[in-house]
């Protein structure tokens, strides 16, 4: 089935674009989402008369998130802390909400978590790498380095506990 994307769809394409897919995916998902519509001769009529105010419209969203993309490169490293352990372990995960939000305060840029890929998931202290996908062709990376704010003790049984459960007679 032939469809016009009306918003970008990540893998497919980028909104404005004619592109062919199966009937069920169009049906089920790109159609009730308003993600696409149906390539009719009115619709395809009405996108070669709209085409030059949606390359403007992707024109000024790439030149924003190029723009995002530099203040976010200009910040080098975001440092974190968190409670750890000795071993340097930390007392939970830091998520990709918590990085969206620490870019938000430091840069002013809003990003999706949904758009932030890591390298591994942050559960210890060290270096992580994080890739921030702002639009289809707008990519970014940026290092992360974890410290410990505060070490706490880990409670480790070295000695198993005496067995108080004896038979009694």
């Amino acid at each position: 089935m032939q469809v016009i994307l009306r918003k970008d769809v990540q893998n497919l394409g980028e909104a404005g674009e004619m592109v062919t897919v199966k009937d069920g995916y169009a049906r089920n998902f790109l159609l009730p989402q308003n993600f696409a519509e149906e390539a009719t001769k009115g619709a395809i009529a009405n996108r070669e008369k709209n085409l030059v105010r949606i390359q403007a419209k992707q024109a000024k969203l790439h030149d924003a998130a190029m723009a995002d993309a530099q203040k976010i490169e200009k910040l080098g490293k975001l440092e974190l802390s968190a409670k750890a352990g000795e071993s340097g372990k930390l007392f939970g995960t830091i998520t990709t909400k918590k990085l969206t939000e620490e870019i938000k305060a430091k840069t002013g840029v809003e990003v999706d978590r949904k758009n932030v890929s890591l390298n591994a998931p942050i559960n210890k202290t060290g270096s992580y790498s994080m890739l921030i996908k702002l639009t289809s062709k707008v990519k970014t990376e940026l290092a992360i380095e974890v410290s410990a704010s505060e070490i706490l003790k880990e409670a480790i049984d070295e000695e198993p506990a005496e067995d108080t459960n004896e038979v009694a007679e």
